[in-house]
């Protein structure tokens, strides 16, 4: 018995000890670094998502998420797992966390701020877009708004600094184990990701950006714009497939569509785009009541000429990729979600389009914009499209702008005569707008405006569309004028007009009459007698439907475009065949590069120096031309300049006497200090 009762106590001790190291191992569990990256991505992701979600919904948006699609939220929170799970291989733990972490919440609150201003999501490629953003703060932003924001990211630095050179350090750290779960939270983020796209739960092509990360997750549709970029190769692709897009009589007896030079521009009309910044019709947004007509010149011109409604890429930003859309006939949906051909591809290589083909058969080729020339990389781009010329708004005087700072459009009128004037032979413009540009106020900064906004949902909406519409109004008046200098020309001329995208302001398809937030309006003034017409029209194809109208036959795309148009590959072989230009082996120009950057002149007028003058103690250059962005230079240093007007430049440096006459002058862009061109 005395035995039985010694076992019995034994037995107690060992389930007792057992018991002991259970619960320890429970504990130790929930002290690993795995335990705690599985925790901090599921913080993390619905941060990010509520930040995502909080300028369209409520605080509550990243919650919302959770239930109404519960699959694809723990997906996106995998992702962050699989990148948290990367710390347990280092000693510095707090700090790979932090690191992890602040990047991500970075991403999330930098989608945020941008869903604020625009309808289109953060993206990989607004990395590449930073220093134009940065350099627009000002437009966007108060003073102590970039002040607080420039602390914020010096006190995140020096965060991490002091936790890397301060913080705790593992020791014994167990690679072998620690790798091995590493490996397996890798592989099941891959296997999640190829299971929820055969099942269609995400998908990898986005046809709309915005929608794609409300549906998909941010984290998973940001990681798409960096991984996904340029165009595809084709699953075929050889000589044959290219050029077997095309007849044997539009590739000619070189089996190949090579630019021919002919003198042909006689037969045509002066062809001018005017791409309007946010330019839609505000009658259109049903939740609006408006007194006044915002665009009674462009109403009047739909009713009168061929018009339509216009499907864009962008939607509330993303001008440029509606140029490029426009120029070319390739669709940027083909390029990764998010991508400016303008950042990528087109800083590397040339790109066949409107200005390479109507140089080829005699035009003039020019582009104008009222902004900055490196906006976009436009003062290099456009050179690798073929323009003659590019008069960017350091080349304009007497710029007035809007009371959110940016140019209005009326100086857009003799920028566009002088560069009609500066050839004998048809010419071709792209102008670009800038006035309607957001971000718009959201109190009362127009006194005694043109058109009021006698009701809207909110306040804060009540005075945006109020300041956006009487821009519009103003851009409006301006396309009238514009019409007017043309009428009294003897010259036949085709105007192309259309809004690049719907403004940066709230509403849904519900809201908007078009039902389509990527739908604008285009208008097409001749005075050539062209029938009217009424059609749809996407903006990738609207150059090749306009040559078309105007029995114009030239250029691959467009050629491609006006007729295979209704083949049920079109938009696979029109894909293949851009890639094949872009980034392939050129088959289409029988393996040749035919087409070579222009000698881009900036500015149509020449800006000249006359003769370098001494008054008592100070230097003048006289000449012509100069602007308020003319600088002197010596050697390619920028001197200390003052703008006396458009013949004369006060230098307010000393220089050495016997160097004076050396001075040119420079057009300088104010913000990134680009020396953009320099006199002889």
């Amino acid at each position: 018995m005395e035995k039985f009762d010694k076992f019995e106590q034994l037995d107690r001790k060992v389930e007792s000890t057992i018991h002991e190291v259970e619960n320890m191992d429970k504990r130790k569990i929930f002290k690993t670094s795995i335990f705690m990256a599985g925790i901090i991505s599921l913080v993390l992701n619905l941060i990010i998502e509520t930040l995502g979600r909080f300028p369209t919904q409520s605080i509550f948006g990243g919650v919302k998420f959770i239930f109404t699609n519960p699959i694809v939220f723990f997906y996106n929170a995998i992702l962050l797992f699989a990148m948290l799970s990367l710390v347990s291989l280092m000693k510095r733990r707090a700090f790979g966390f932090t690191l992890v972490s602040m990047f991500w919440l970075i991403i999330g609150v930098a989608n945020g701020v941008v869903l604020t201003q625009r309808m289109t999501p953060f993206t990989v490629n607004d990395l590449s877009v930073l220093g134009d953003g940065i350099t627009l703060a000002t437009n966007y932003m108060k003073t102590w708004q970039i002040v607080l924001a420039g602390v914020g990211i010096v006190l995140i630095i020096g965060l991490l600094v002091l936790l890397f050179i301060k913080g705790p350090k593992k020791e014994n750290l167990k690679w072998k184990r620690n790798l091995v779960a590493v490996a397996l939270i890798v592989a099941t983020s891959f296997g999640s990701t190829s299971l929820l796209l055969s099942v269609h739960k995400i998908e990898s092509f986005f046809g709309n950006l915005a929608y794609a990360y409300r549906d998909y997750g941010v984290v998973y549709c940001f990681i798409n714009t960096w991984l996904n970029t340029g165009i595809d190769k084709p699953g075929k692709y050889n000589s044959e497939r290219i050029t077997g897009m095309f007849t044997e009589e539009e590739l000619g007896k070189d089996k190949a569509i090579l630019p021919e030079i002919r003198d042909e521009d006689d037969k045509h009309p002066n062809i001018i785009f005017l791409q309007l910044e946010s330019f839609i019709d505000p009658t259109r947004v049903k939740y609006l009541k408006i007194k006044g007509d915002p665009c009674p010149t462009f109403r009047k011109l739909m009713k009168d000429y061929s018009s339509g409604l216009l499907t864009v890429p962008a939607c509330g930003a993303g001008t440029a990729n509606v140029e490029f859309e426009v120029m070319t006939g390739i669709s940027v949906k083909f390029f990764g979600p998010g991508e400016y051909p303008y950042k990528s591809i087109l800083t590397k290589t040339t790109c066949e389009g409107l200005p390479y083909d109507l140089r080829n058969i005699g035009y003039g080729t020019h582009a104008i914009h009222n902004h900055r020339a490196v906006f976009y990389n436009r003062n290099k781009v456009f050179s690798n499209m073929g323009f003659d010329t590019f008069t960017s708004v350091e080349y304009m005087n007497n710029v007035e702008k809007t009371p959110n700072n940016w140019a209005k459009d009326q100086v857009l009128i003799d920028c566009m005569l002088d560069a009609l004037d500066s050839t004998k032979s048809r010419d071709m413009i792209y102008t670009i707008s800038v006035q309607g540009h957001g971000k718009y106020p959201s109190e009362q900064k127009i006194k005694n405006p043109k058109i009021t906004v006698e009701s809207a949902p909110t306040e804060d909406l009540k005075w945006r569309w109020e300041y956006f519409a009487n821009q519009v109004y103003e851009m409006d008046c301006f396309v009238r004028d514009f019409i007017k200098e043309l009428k009294k020309r003897d010259e036949p001329t085709v105007l192309v007009m259309y809004g690049d995208h719907i403004p940066a302001i709230d509403m849904t398809e519900e809201d908007y009459e078009n039902h389509n937030l990527y739908q604008t309006q285009y208008a097409i003034w001749d005075n050539i007698g062209l029938p009217r017409e009424s059609e749809e029209m996407y903006a990738y194809r609207l150059s090749a439907h306009l040559m078309k109208r105007l029995g114009m036959h030239t250029g691959t795309v467009f050629t491609y475009q006006q007729n295979h148009g209704s083949s049920e590959t079109f938009l696979e072989d029109l894909k293949a065949l851009s890639y094949d230009i872009l980034y392939g082996k050129k088959y289409i120009y029988g393996e040749t590069k035919p087409y070579e950057p222009s000698k881009l002149k900036m500015g149509v007028k020449d800006i000249k120096v006359k003769k370098v003058v001494k008054v008592g103690d100070r230097y003048y250059i006289k000449g012509q031309n100069f602007t308020p962005y003319s600088k002197i230079t010596l050697d390619g240093k920028t001197l200390n300049t003052i703008f006396l007007g458009q013949s004369v430049l006060g230098l307010l440096d000393d220089v050495d006497p016997a160097e004076a006459v050396n001075m040119k002058v420079s057009q300088i862009e104010n913000k990134s200090k680009e020396i953009l061109s320099t006199t002889e």
